[in-house]
């Protein structure tokens, strides 16, 4: 199958794009270029064939020839929408929506949209499963919940959108990200001795590795029309639904010498949500992620010391995504929507 992955320079991406790849099927990305240079090790595979392209920009033309497309370019997560709420939208709901129609247009039979379990937001302890209400409780989780409905309006015969609500990611990958739960925890751990919480760790959170991501778009993608076709899956599983304090614990006990803090005045979370992996499980009993928290850690202590992780690194842009928009916002690199004010080259 020929696939096109927006976003394949990303965090997700640079792990997705030679999984794919590894499974037989022609794979190009299509990406805005916003973390060039932001890499953990030798960087994403294969990514400089293609020149840079903002999702709100494409066309049908660029799309034609390709069987399915994968959309993961977004904002993706939420201090980068407080900082701009409605750069947010524009790239994450009107880009979709730009990326899907384009798609639509040039005969593209499957999308594949990575939606997040942000969108039950303030949902509480009880599991929810993809028929729950939707509490999201930012505007990213908001702009989940639009460009999923959105999406679904532009569904018919020729046209077959799937929503995979991934939970919080985590995992090694060359697109690193220290501003997501597991990774920040562990690589504050290893770079000063201490697995700082900035809530009480109360709050509940899904995880799933990045690699069982990639194994559930995979299903996904070569799975009978029928099957997906207008489906919304939660994507995890059942055992990783951990509350933060449980994921400091297990980083302090893989991190030797370790130990838990709290920041004071720590306090509960507004983001609280257990999710139900059910009908993922029903559908494809044949997919078996892989990855428990526990090992997801060791593999992200393992790379942090394998490369040299300092805290210089940890606190730097290159793996924060809102301190790498501010950087290229004082560049004058990007607008205030996040448009890149000269072209960028492949």
């Amino acid at each position: 199958m020929r696939v096109l992955v927006a976003g394949d320079r990303g965090y997700i991406g640079a792990v997705l794009v030679p999984f794919l790849r590894g499974a037989g099927h022609r794979v190009d990305g299509l990406d805005a270029g916003l973390y060039e240079g932001c890499d953990f090790g030798a960087g994403p595979e294969g990514t400089g064939a293609r020149p840079a392209l903002d999702i709100r920009d494409a066309q049908a033309g660029e799309l034609a020839g390709y069987d399915a497309v994968i959309c993961l370019a977004a904002l993706s997560n939420d201090p980068l929408g407080d900082l701009n709420p409605g750069a947010t939208y524009s790239v994450n709901l009107d880009g979709t929506l730009q990326l899907a129609r384009a798609a639509k247009a040039a005969g593209v039979g499957r999308f594949l949209f990575a939606s997040s379990c942000s969108l039950y937001g303030a949902a509480g302890s009880g599991a929810v499963a993809e028929d729950a209400d939707l509490y999201p409780v930012t505007a990213y989780g908001e702009t989940k919940v639009q460009a999923e409905r959105a999406l679904s309006a532009l569904a018919d015969d020729n046209f077959s959108p799937t929503y995979l609500r991934n939970a919080t990611a985590y995992g090694a990958s060359p697109r690193l990200r220290l501003d997501i739960v597991v990774n920040n925890l562990t690589a504050v751990a290893m770079t000063t001795g201490e697995v700082r919480l900035q809530s009480d760790g109360t709050p509940w959170r899904p995880l799933v590795h990045i690699e069982d991501i990639s194994r559930a778009f995979l299903a996904m993608l070569e799975a009978p029309r029928e099957l997906v076709h207008g489906e919304a899956f939660n994507v995890g599983r059942a055992q990783d639904n951990v509350q933060v304090r449980q994921i400091a614990e297990m980083v302090r006990d893989a991190v030797p010498g370790s130990a838990v803090s709290f920041a004071e005045g720590a306090g509960p979370d507004l983001r609280n949500y257990r999710v139900d992996f059910a009908k993922l499980d029903e559908t494809f009993p044949d997919l078996k992620l892989r990855w428990s928290v526990r090992d997801g850690i060791e593999e992200l202590a393992g790379a942090f010391a394998r490369y040299g992780l300092t805290y210089e690194d940890f606190t730097s842009s290159r793996f924060v995504r809102l301190r790498r928009i501010r950087e290229l916002l004082t560049a004058g690199t990007v607008d205030e929507m996040l448009r890149r004010t000269a072209p960028q080259p492949g």
